[in-house]
């Protein structure tokens, strides 16, 4: 399969999908376009004002995002739409600078690692043709563009780039500050013993990849916690935090605690009552009307946290299949789950599919059904909720603990029938 062939293609059909989207957004009872993006383009229409964005309801995310759709108020409004898909193809490269293929970027990430040319292609195309990531981007959604800048910063520490991948971590932790979960696996990786200057990284004799075991242990990650200040750590900790800072406090300067509420602190003691795929939200549907103490809308990051450190701690060194762990996990766990999120682990997939011994025809089969199904299931109540009206919440809340568990399913198997492959 040529390569070049598939990045073409995949940009073709985005392309035909936003043409699709504006028939069927003017002809259909459902929307194609993302509420998400009309909210955005308010936003936008704000900033190209003069305005804050957050004038807007529900705008809480950065003035960046907002500020890179400004030319839909005065072109096209479907100008960020062509962004966002180019975004699951292309890695945002800071505005105007570059843009690098996403799809390059996973294929870049697996030839560093040693993975034949064939099998980093197939992988490649569990993004490219994901049906989730090329309707994410067409239908209006910025998530790919966090993840192109995730598997840049994962390039940047392959190839030793430190300060690079401090500053685009700093900077997407600002964009969405999910991405911090990450910060401990980097800290982890950054051992002395492991990652040198100029150190490469593993690349084994494939046939030999199943022989791989897991070379670190809980006393090992003790002793690097005894022995966590280093250079290198501290480097990075001090770009990524300063360049987080640093746009945060630009941000704050011009649109005050506006900005700091909604785009960052709104997101710690969130408390949505519609329905999502998260198995809190019945309970928060049937409570909103009392007020919710403070330690009532942090209880559900403990599960959340205890999650993060145990995967964090067990895969540190192995860190795009940490990352994929810690990323499905936390959408699994999340006080509010939606379509969007599912972009975050699906662009860290490919990346862990050449060290995993699953077997398609059963296992892999299995759990792509399981979780499809549990995810259709629930959208089925959700329709005859939102579309037809009905008293539904008891039955979409049941079907949340279904999908809950079915993601708990995938986690588990994904664990069991992986290959563990250190990075350095």
């Amino acid at each position: 399969i040529n390569f070049n062939y598939l990045i073409l293609f995949s940009a073709l059909f985005r392309v035909a999908l936003i043409f699709y989207g504006e028939w069927q957004d003017s002809h259909m009872e459902v929307r194609y376009t993302d509420v998400d993006y009309f909210v955005f383009s308010d936003a936008a229409s704000l900033m190209a004002s003069g305005r804050s964005p957050y004038e807007r309801s529900t705008y809480r995310y950065s003035p960046l995002i907002a500020f890179l759709l400004i030319p839909n108020s005065f072109l096209h409004r479907s100008c960020g739409k062509f962004l966002f898909s180019a975004s699951g193809i292309l890695c945002f490269y800071f505005i105007f600078i570059s843009y690098l293929l996403v799809g390059l970027l996973i294929r870049r990430i697996l030839t560093l690692r040693g993975v034949p040319d064939k099998l980093s292609t197939r992988s490649t195309i569990l993004w490219l043709f994901n049906p989730f990531t090329f309707t994410i981007g067409t239908r209006g959604n910025c998530e790919p563009i966090v993840c192109a800048i995730i598997l840049w910063i994962l390039i940047c520490l392959m190839t030793d780039k430190l300060f690079q991948a401090a500053f685009w971590y700093g900077l997407v932790v600002h964009l969405r500050i999910y991405p911090i979960i990450y910060a401990l696996p980097i800290i982890l990786l950054l051992d002395p013993s492991k990652y040198r200057n100029g150190k490469k990284p593993v690349l084994t004799d494939w046939s030999c990849r199943r022989e791989s075991r897991p070379t670190t242990t809980w006393e090992s990650k003790i002793f690097i916690l005894r022995n966590l200040i280093t250079w290198r750590r501290v480097m990075f900790g001090v770009i990524s935090g300063s360049t987080f800072f640093v746009f945060t406090g630009l941000c704050f300067f011009v649109y005050g605690w506006d900005f700091l509420h909604e785009a960052l602190l709104y997101h710690l003691t969130r408390i949505d009552p519609r329905h999502n795929f998260s198995i809190y939200f019945y309970h928060i549907y049937l409570h909103y009307e009392r007020e919710f103490t403070v330690l009532e809308k942090l209880v559900s990051f403990l599960p959340q946290l205890i999650v993060q450190l145990v995967l964090a701690f067990r895969f540190a060194s192995d860190l795009p299949f940490c990352f994929f762990l810690q990323t499905l996990s936390f959408v699994a766990f999340n006080k509010v789950i939606t379509a969007q999120y599912f972009v975050w682990f699906f662009a860290l997939l490919p990346l862990i599919i050449p060290w995993s011994d699953m077997k398609l025809k059963w296992r892999g089969l299995s759990c792509a059904s399981i979780w499809v199904g549990a995810q259709a299931h629930w959208l089925m109540w959700g329709y005859l909720l939102e579309f037809r009206g009905a008293n539904v919440f008891l039955q979409l809340w049941i079907a949340s603990l279904v999908f809950s568990a079915a993601n708990t399913f995938v986690i588990v198997s994904v664990i069991r029938f992986h290959l563990s492959s250190p990075l350095f």
